[in-house]
């Protein structure tokens, strides 16, 4: 209960800050947000992490299912592959909307 009263008091001082602050500083915020979002440098470590994560989750795949066998779901052991495949052939974009550039 502690934490959706904190919650709460967060979105209503964000709501009157924003208010105060109306749309032009909204709009310097939002195009500030998409100059860094399109920076090279914060692009290739999006990519890095994105594929490092999709490592990662192989390996765990071979780990977890090494250990329980055949009782991984379908499904779970379906979107593995699918993003083990998707490091294995290089493709340009991933879930994140990054490309390789």
């Amino acid at each position: 209960m502690r934490y959706r009263l904190t919650f709460v008091a967060g979105l209503a001082v964000g709501y009157v800050l924003g208010t105060r602050a109306g749309r032009e500083r909204y709009e310097q915020l939002k195009k500030a947000a998409r100059r860094i979002a399109q920076s090279p440098a914060v692009r290739n470590t999006a990519e890095t992490a994105a594929q490092q994560g999709r490592q990662y989750a192989g390996k765990a795949f071979h780990t977890v299912s090494g250990k329980v066998g055949d009782r991984v779901p379908e499904t779970v052991s379906q979107r593995v592959r699918s993003l083990r495949e998707r490091t294995l052939n290089g493709t340009p974009e991933d879930d994140w909307g990054t490309s390789n550039t």
